[in-house]
C-alpha cells in the first residue's frame, strides 16, 4: 500500500446504487476530484434502479474504475451475505488504502466485508460517511432499531466517520453509536458556476415551463416518495393559493408517489397551480431553480439537504423543517426560515410571507449566497476528504467539535 504524506492513495468507494440523489453526487463528486487530484479511485456500486434516474453513466465515462455488483440492492435482501463476501473478495484483490463507504447499507456490509478482507491489518482505514440517518428515517421502531444496532457494531470496524453536517455526529453519538473522537464533519461539495450563473436564462426556462413572468414560484426539488413532503405542501396549497392569484409550485423529480399526489391536487382544485417537470438530469436543476423564487424543502429525514445550498447558490430564500443538519445550511431568519419539525401551518406561513415581500427574498437571496459559496465548495470537500484519509491512516482522532487539523 501506499500511504506516505502527499502520495497516491488507492481509494475504494462503496455505494448501493447511483440513483440520481445527494448521496450519490456527492460520491461522484468525491471520486472525480480524487481522480483528478491523482488518486487511484475505484467506484463499487450496485445497479441504478428505480424511477429516480442514473447516475451509472457519468461514472462510467469518468475515468475511474467503476464495478458493479447485480446482488446489491436498497432494501435488505436474502443475498445481502453474498454482497458482503463478494465485497470481501473485491477487496481482497484491489488491496486498497481507504475503503470509503457511504449511505447505511453499503455502510453495513462495506465495513464488514474491509474487516473480513483484513484491510486494517495491512495499514489500510476505513471511513464510513453519513449522509442520512437510517435508524431515526421511518415510523417503523423495530427496523430503526435493527439499523441503530447494526450501526453500533459497524462503528468499532471504523477508522473516522464523516457526517455531512454536525447533527450526524451528535445524534449518532446520542444513539450510542461511537466514540466522539470518531466522528468528523465534511459539507458536501456542489459545482458552484452553474448555480451562481445559470447555463440558461430564467425568463426562457420559466416560459418553457408555461410560468408567466408574473408568477411567484415555490420549488422543491426531491423524489416524489415518503419522507419527502410534498404532502405537507398540498395541505397549505389551498390557502396560500387563495391568497395570492400567481402563486404556483414547481415540483422538480419523480418517484412512485406521483400519481398519489396528484391526485391529492386534482382533488382540491388546483391543477393549475403545479407543475411537475419529472425526471430531469442533474445539470439541468441549477436552471430550474433560477426559476423558482422560493425553495422550500419539507422534507422528514435529510444527512444535510443538497436543495438547500443549491437553492442559496441561486440566490433563493429557503424554507426547511429544522431537522438534522438544515439549520447549518439555513440561517433562520437571514437566509431562510427554519421551522419548528413537522410544524405544516407554520410552514404554510413562512411561504405565504415570503410570496408576498419580493423584498424580503432579495434579502436572504443575497445572504444565503454568500453563506453557501464558502461552505459548500467540492475542492474544499475533496480537499477535507484527503485531511480525513490520512489522519485515518495515521491513527489521528477529530477534536469534540468533529474537526481535524488541515480542515478548510
Amino acid at each position: 500500500m501506499t500511504t506516505p504524506h502527499n502520495s497516491q492513495l488507492h481509494i475504494c468507494h462503496i455505494i448501493t446504487r447511483l440513483i440520481v440523489g445527494g448521496a450519490q453526487e456527492n460520491t461522484l463528486l468525491s471520486c472525480e476530484g480524487q481522480h483528478a487530484n491523482g488518486h487511484k479511485v475505484t467506484l463499487i456500486t450496485g445497479p441504478a434502479e428505480g424511477p429516480e434516474g442514473s447516475l451509472l453513466g457519468r461514472a462510467q465515462s469518468s475515468g475511474y474504475r467503476v464495478i458493479v455488483l447485480p446482488e446489491m440492492k436498497r432494501a435488505i435482501h436474502t443475498r445481502d451475505m453474498t454482497v458482503a463476501r463478494k465485497l470481501a473478495a473485491t477487496i481482497t484483490e484491489l488491496r486498497p488504502d481507504i475503503v470509503h463507504t457511504h449511505s447505511s447499507k453499503a455502510g453495513i456490509l462495506g465495513r464488514w466485508a474491509a474487516k473480513h478482507a483484513g484491510l486494517t491489518d495491512h495499514g489500510g482505514a476505513v471511513i464510513h460517511t453519513i449522509h442520512g440517518l437510517a435508524f431515526t428515517a421511518g415510523t417503523n421502531r423495530l427496523v430503526n432499531g435493527l439499523y441503530a444496532m447494526a450501526e453500533r457494531w459497524a462503528a468499532p470496524r471504523t477508522n473516522l466517520i464523516v457526517g455531512v453536517a454536525d447533527s450526524m455526529a451528535t445524534q449518532s453519538l446520542a444513539a450510542g453509536i461511537g466514540r466522539p473522537g470518531q466522528y468528523v464533519t465534511v459539507y458536501s461539495g456542489m459545482e458552484l458556476d452553474p448555480f451562481l450563473s445559470p447555463p440558461r436564462p430564467r425568463d426562457i426556462v420559466r416560459q418553457e415551463l408555461g410560468l408567466t413572468p408574473q408568477d411567484i414560484v415555490i420549488g422543491t426539488i426531491a423524489r416524489l416518495f415518503e419522507l419527502k413532503g410534498h404532502d405537507d405542501l398540498i395541505d397549505v396549497a389551498g390557502r396560500l393559493c387563495a391568497a395570492n392569484p400567481n402563486l404556483k409550485f414547481l415540483w422538480v423529480g419523480n418517484g412512485s408517489w406521483r400519481e398519489r399526489l396528484l391526485d391529492r391536487v386534482k382533488s382540491l382544485g388546483l391543477e393549475s397551480r403545479f407543475v411537475l417537470s419529472g425526471l430531469v438530469p442533474p445539470a439541468k436543476v441549477p436552471e430550474l431553480i433560477h426559476a423558482m423564487d422560493i425553495v422550500a424543502h419539507p422534507s422528514r429525514r435529510e444527512g444535510l439537504a443538497r436543495a438547500l445550498p443549491q437553492g442559496q447558490l441561486a440566490g433563493k430564500p429557503c424554507v426547511t423543517y429544522d431537522i438534522d443538519g438544515a439549520k447549518e445550511a439555513v440561517t433562520h431568519n437571514q437566509s431562510g426560515f427554519v421551522i419548528p419539525p413537522f410544524d405544516i401551518p407554520a410552514f404554510g406561513d413562512a411561504l405565504g410571507r415570503l410570496a408576498g415581500d419580493e423584498s424580503l427574498r432579495n434579502q436572504f437571496g443575497t445572504t444565503g449566497r454568500e453563506q453557501a459559496r464558502n461552505r459548500f465548495d467540492t475542492g474544499v470537500m475533496v480537499h477535507n476528504l484527503e485531511v480525513v484519509y490520512r489522519a485515518a491512516l495515521a491513527g489521528q482522532l477529530a477534536d469534540e467539535h468533529f474537526r481535524l487539523p488541515g480542515m478548510r
